[in-house]
């Protein structure tokens, strides 16, 4: 039997490029790496998945393995291909990014940037040198350092802890922050001083943007755990040894901002290539595409929604879907948003849930979030692993000499 060329080579796979190794860049990646038509590589300048919405009990004696899950573990036995760079640049003609070393080139058919969002502290003074934030687990941990050399070397707690932002890390942070001061400050077998735990908020009320009743039973919720809610206050200031704000000062060397987030600089340094919308998320089409063979999702596009870890998964599902549907001559899907639920823990076993206009408050609604959680961890592993990492919400971890102690207990 006599073949032709064409018959005998095989189609050359299509090149899928993704950069970011958030919800968005690992669940787009998991999804086309199934199908053998595609070339997977996924970049990314951390050699971790980072599991955003347990940051706050990662940073309050919570275990690491909950919030950070090596990359190299979710993506083994896949067929993606893991790079560690840091992408700078773009060349959407010749269909190539660039690394930082200003040498290394990657190419692609298809791009997927799923480039996670930056701290925005808004320009104001001293909070970018003085505060803390649990953007990421080692920020995460250096927070929980600080919380523990200041017992060691001053032998009492601060005077006050001051939360910045009413959304929904600010309200996490500061629900588990009091009960985790208590804990170490015993194990340190220090007098539990009169310390007082701060939320501020520059908007009238929590949660801005949720209904008022879930903002209200949130509040409630947190003044019943001792937290002082400030509410209508913006920051002014920050200095080594207080908080400013509107009208008053706060006497504090323990702030932690959580309240701003701006788009990643990425499509600032290559604006010739990407436009902004006003609120400085990228400009994206019907297929959510800010050019032909490049796509944006996640916390950067300019979607109802972004920036919640389940809108990034939903995106994530929307793009590959998309992409295999385009290579196979079909017709391509209109990006539809979805309303992702909202569980927000305030302490332990309490939880605010909305979901599909049905609102669960209290130990169902902690129920609801540990349910949100497994199913998290299951979008980006198996089910096998998703639950050995979910059952680790009991374990307590810190790296302080005291608190580790096996004989350690805070009876």
């Amino acid at each position: 039997m006599i073949t032709t060329d064409m018959e005998a080579s095989p189609k050359p796979k299509s090149k899928i490029l993704i950069i970011g190794g958030g919800f968005g860049g690992i669940r787009s990646a998991l999804k086309l790496s199934r199908t053998a038509d595609y070339e997977v590589t996924l970049i990314s300048n951390l050699s971790t998945f980072a599991y955003y919405p347990q940051f706050y009990h990662s940073a309050t004696g919570g275990s690491r393995s909950e919030s950070a899950i090596p990359l190299s573990d979710i993506l083994g036995r896949t067929k993606v291909k893991l790079v560690k760079d840091v992408i700078v640049g773009i060349s959407p003609d010749d269909h190539i990014v660039t690394s930082i070393d200003g040498q290394t080139t990657y190419s692609y058919d298809e791009l997927i940037m799923a480039l996670g969002s930056v701290t925005n502290y808004f320009g104001i003074k001293g909070l970018k040198d003085f505060s803390y934030d649990i953007k990421s687990i080692e920020s995460a941990e250096r927070f929980k350092l600080h919380l523990h050399e200041q017992l060691l070397s001053e032998h009492i707690p601060d005077l006050n802890y001051v939360v910045v932002g009413g959304g929904p890390t600010g309200i996490e942070l500061a629900g588990s922050l009091g009960q985790y001061l208590t804990r170490i400050t015993k194990l340190h077998k220090l007098e539990p001083r009169g310390f007082q735990i701060e939320l501020v908020e520059a908007a009238p009320r929590l949660l801005p943007r949720s209904p008022e009743a879930m903002s209200r039973k949130v509040q409630r919720q947190l003044e019943a755990q001792g937290v002082k809610v400030i509410t209508n206050t913006g920051v002014k200031a920050e200095t080594a040894e207080a908080l400013e704000m509107a009208g008053q000062s706060i006497a504090t060397r323990t702030v932690v901002w959580t309240a701003g987030t701006s788009t990643n600089p990425f499509y600032y340094a290559n604006g010739a290539y990407f436009q902004l919308a006003k609120n400085g998320k990228v400009m994206v089409s019907d297929h959510l595409e800010a050019r032909d063979h490049v796509y944006v999702i996640g916390d950067n596009a300019s979607t109802p929604y972004a920036g919640m870890a389940q809108t990034a998964l939903h995106d994530a599902d929307f793009v590959a879907s998309d992409i295999m549907r385009t290579h196979r001559g079909q017709p391509r899907p209109i990006y539809g948003a979805k309303l992702p639920a909202s569980v927000i823990p305030v302490g332990q076993h309490w939880a605010a849930a909305e979901w599909r206009g049905l609102r669960f408050y209290g130990f169902i609604g902690y129920i609801f979030r540990r349910a949100a959680d497994l199913n998290g961890y299951a979008y980006i592993e198996s089910w096998p692993q998703a639950i050995k990492v979910w059952l680790q919400e009991s374990r307590h971890e810190d790296d302080c000499s005291i608190c580790a102690s096996p004989h350690a207990s805070a009876e």
